[in-house]
């Protein structure tokens, strides 16, 4: 008992340094290790500013190739707080990061306090953290918030995608897969009005049998999302495509790798080994 009591002490001093450590964001929970990897990022890529986000984007991602890969580490606390975690990535962590680091390369103010403004923007609806269901958690609405807010734009339409009905429900059927709302029942009600409204929304996605056509007005930098056939989802997986001896591949957080990597095989090749994904969303950085 005595030793538990001594690790739960450890446990509170450590998450009351990282508070600490907020430069004023009283949301934000941060390590030091994760501003000193923000900061190698911002020194190493300022001088390639004058890249487009995309480019600048996959600069920053391919360094952090060998990244371990973690799962749900935006969900260890059962309060919302707006999350820095640099040390460990999962797929859509990996590209929200590298996104808002190039963001804050490319700003008149290349800071920590600009980088976690441009976080979360990217992260919450509207740009504003205001608890758990304000986290933009399905990436189809990722994308047309943001499209809202002038920092992507979706170009699967333009790239020869088709209509993709959706009818999400998987987090409203699902809750207890999501300690935020098996802990806090009324909030499962929130997402399913959410999840509704999404649904409602167009969207256009490539059939994996159709991206070989189109993958030559693809650039670098691109954000891949797969959509997938398990139901209620939208999407299952994302990375940044790069261009490899004229071939596309994604730079991924990959659960099956346990880290950053690109995949050992071509875009196209990963998508059609894959058996639950049906295409892709492609979304451009502005």
């Amino acid at each position: 008992m005595r030793l538990k009591f001594i690790v739960k002490i450890i446990f509170v001093s450590v998450y009351i340094l990282t508070s600490t450590l907020t430069d004023g964001f009283s949301k934000v929970i941060v390590t030091q290790k994760d501003k000193s990897i923000l900061e190698e990022k911002l020194n190493k890529f300022s001088s390639k500013h004058n890249l487009s986000t995309g480019a600048l984007m996959l600069a920053i991602g391919a360094d952090f190739k060998g990244t371990p890969y973690v799962a749900q580490t935006l969900d260890r606390e059962t309060e919302e707080n707006l999350v820095v975690n640099l040390r460990e990535l999962d797929c859509t962590t990996f590209v929200e990061s590298c996104l808002a680091i190039a963001r804050t390369i490319k700003s008149d103010n290349s800071s920590f306090d600009t980088f976690i403004t441009e976080l979360e923007k990217i992260r919450y609806r509207s740009g504003h953290l205001d608890g758990y269901v304000s986290r933009l958690h399905y990436f189809s609405e990722w994308i047309t918030d943001n499209e809202t807010k002038g920092i992507v734009k979706d170009v699967t339409s333009d790239l020869g995608g088709v209509r993709y009905p959706l009818s999400l429900d998987f987090m409203g059927v699902h809750p207890n897969s999501y300690p935020q709302l098996k802990e806090n029942p009324p909030l499962v009600r929130q997402i399913k009005l959410i999840e509704k409204q999404i649904s409602k929304h167009t969207y256009y996605s490539i059939p994996k049998e159709m991206v070989p056509d189109h993958e030559s007005q693809f650039a670098d930098g691109d954000i891949i999302a797969l959509t997938t056939k398990i139901a209620g989802l939208d999407v299952s997986h994302l990375g940044l495509i790069c261009r490899i001896n004229g071939q596309l591949y994604l730079l991924n957080a990959s659960s099956r790798g346990g880290q950053v990597e690109t995949t050992p095989v071509s875009l196209y090749s990963y998508l059609k080994n894959s058996k639950i994904t049906s295409g892709i969303f492609v979304v451009r950085a502005i």
